[in-house]
């Protein structure tokens, strides 16, 4: 008598399958896409600065928790489109377990998609970094907050009974998170996962685990309150989020502080002035040295300038002129470069010379500050502007030669002796009480 062959049957748990196929993995890819193109368009303004990419990542959010709590939703609607949940119903397993096979692997693939493009944006900043150390403190917030919100949005799909429900949770988490994002009072707005950083601020150690109880709290009490048997089971999560919200309310503002690296410095005192740039950017330094090696060659041993130029926060303190701004990242410093040497090393000396903010300058001390910009750092505009008054009226050429004609007794003086007039310039310059005191030329 022949035998039937022996039928093995393979079954894995239902968690495995939900992740390695369908639409779990879909979710994750379209975080790091989405990620992956907010942070591509706006590279120029974080990529070489830890803070600034730290900044970038947790400020979209904005973008991808909407985004988790529309996949979540659209997974919890799953059944509902397929017209099996009757069929479900009649499963061994309890609602609770048949609820989290579902949605836990959109959640995992959904962190370890936002992980992903965080460990991305990292190596994209780390060939330009200028100093500092990446920071990496709201991660573990954001990825929680993330998940959370699929968690949530997958109650909401097995809720609501429209395939609409997805893009409408999409939509309104976007509003609200905005409208949180931009309010500037309200102690409510510390329990937005969208919060806006700043790039000097840091958060408090704590910050993070408090705002990712509160997220992971809520997203647990919800999902007990509909799927559990024992309802009251979402008393337990939902006492901890209020307790890590009262605790983010409370705190208010003194959840974010300063930077101690951002009120620090480091300076090349081998010329006078000093150049010093915001320790956050070290490596800047060399840069910053070299676009200002011509005017710090010209003003060898003149007296009386600041004694540096700073880059700290706040007000320049007596004896220093104010470096050019460097932040924010985008403009005069771009990927660990300087875009224009030539026009910041002109915008260093106006800081030195001007007298911008006195009410009425006399046209004879607006001449000598253009001509001692001239001489140390030419504005990369001035041949433009020249041109345009050369063009113009008669009462605008004739100063353009009274311009031209300062200049070129600046440049005919000998070393010396233009030493001792720029000594005696600078003695009066950057005051508006000493306006008369400018020396002419």
């Amino acid at each position: 008598m022949t035998s039937l062959p022996t039928v093995r049957t393979i079954t894995g748990h239902p968690l495995r399958a939900e992740t390695v196929r369908g639409f779990a993995s879909w979710a994750g890819a379209a975080v790091v896409l989405t990620l992956g193109v907010l942070l591509a368009g706006s590279s120029p303004r974080w990529q070489g600065g830890w803070a600034e990419t730290a900044t970038e990542l947790h400020n979209a959010q904005l973008i991808v928790v909407p985004l988790a709590a529309a996949a979540g939703c659209r997974q919890g609607g799953r059944e509902r489109r397929r017209r099996t949940g009757e069929l479900l119903t009649t499963a061994v397993r309890p609602p609770l377990a048949r609820f989290l096979a579902s949605a836990l692997p959109v959640a995992v693939w959904v962190a370890v998609g936002q992980l992903l493009a965080v460990g991305l944006a990292l190596l994209a900043t780390w060939p330009y970094a200028l100093g500092d150390r990446p920071h990496l403190a709201l991660v573990p917030g954001d990825v929680v907050a993330s998940a959370s919100a699929v968690l949530a949005g997958h109650v909401v799909g097995r809720a609501v009974p429209s395939r609409l429900a997805a893009p409408l949770l999409a939509m309104a988490g976007y509003v609200g998170l905005g409208i949180l994002a931009v309010s500037r009072e309200g102690a409510g707005r510390h329990l937005n996962p969208a919060f806006p950083a700043g790039d000097d601020s840091v958060p408090l150690w704590w910050q993070s685990v408090a705002m990712a109880v509160w997220t992971a709290g809520l997203a647990a009490a919800a999902v007990l309150a509909y799927a559990a048997r024992r309802r009251a089971g979402a008393l337990l999560p939902l006492a901890a989020a209020t307790t890590a919200g009262a605790l983010l309310v409370l705190t208010g503002d003194g959840l974010w502080h300063t930077d101690p690296l951002a009120r620090r410095q480091v300076c090349d005192t081998s010329v006078t002035p000093a150049v010093c740039v915001n320790a956050r950017y070290a490596g800047l330094l060399p840069q910053v040295s070299k676009a200002l090696s011509g005017v710090t060659g010209k003003l060898e041993g003149v007296r009386n300038v600041p004694v540096r130029w700073e880059d700290h926060l706040g007000a320049p303190r007596g004896g220093e002129a104010e470096l050019p701004n460097l932040t924010p990242i985008g403009w005069s410093l771009v990927r660990g470069r300087l875009t224009d040497p030539v026009d910041f090393a002109w915008q260093s000396v106006a800081a030195l010379s001007g007298h911008d903010e006195c009410d009425e300058v006399p046209p004879r001390v607006y001449r000598t500050d253009e001509a001692v910009e001239h001489y140390l750092a030419p504005s990369p505009g001035e041949a433009y502007f020249d041109e345009l008054s050369a063009r113009g009226t008669p009462a605008q050429r004739a100063e353009l030669q009274k311009r031209r004609a300062a200049r070129a007794r600046l440049a005919a003086m000998g070393d010396e002796e233009r030493r001792d007039w720029l000594s005696a310039y600078f003695a009066a310059a950057g005051t508006c009480a000493g306006l008369n005191e400018v020396p002419t030329l």
